[in-house]
């Protein structure tokens, strides 16, 4: 039974605490980094109304270093960005990280290093 310091995640259905380690306003699964649009001006509000399924789709990393996930919602298509949390799948992180080089947008051999 999950009870208010968790919820269920939209995607894959695991139950998650929401603490974590590296963030104070959790609202992704560290399991599948999937999220739910639930913030609508800044983290931690819960003030969205849209309530869809955001899909991981990137990562992206600041200044200091820190990555952060980026979050496309499948219900209205707003972008959203969320540092990730010292729990998160690895593994997922480095997929979304190097998505571009392994799926480019263009034949590599446009290049001419192949």
């Amino acid at each position: 039974m999950r009870s208010p310091r968790s919820f269920r995640c939209v995607h894959c259905r695991v139950d998650v605490s929401i603490t974590a380690p590296g963030t104070a306003h959790r609202n992704h699964c560290p399991a599948c980094l999937w999220s739910r649009h639930v913030d609508e001006r800044e983290a931690g509000d819960r003030s969205s109304d849209c309530l869809a399924a955001m899909e991981p789709i990137a990562i992206t990393v600041r200044g200091d270093g820190e990555w952060v996930l980026i979050h496309r919602c499948r219900g209205c298509g707003e972008l959203d960005s969320n540092r990730i949390a010292g729990d998160d799948n690895t593994l997922l992180l480095v997929r979304l990280a190097v998505r571009p080089l392994a799926q480019p947008p263009f034949p590599l051999d446009r290049l001419g290093l192949i």
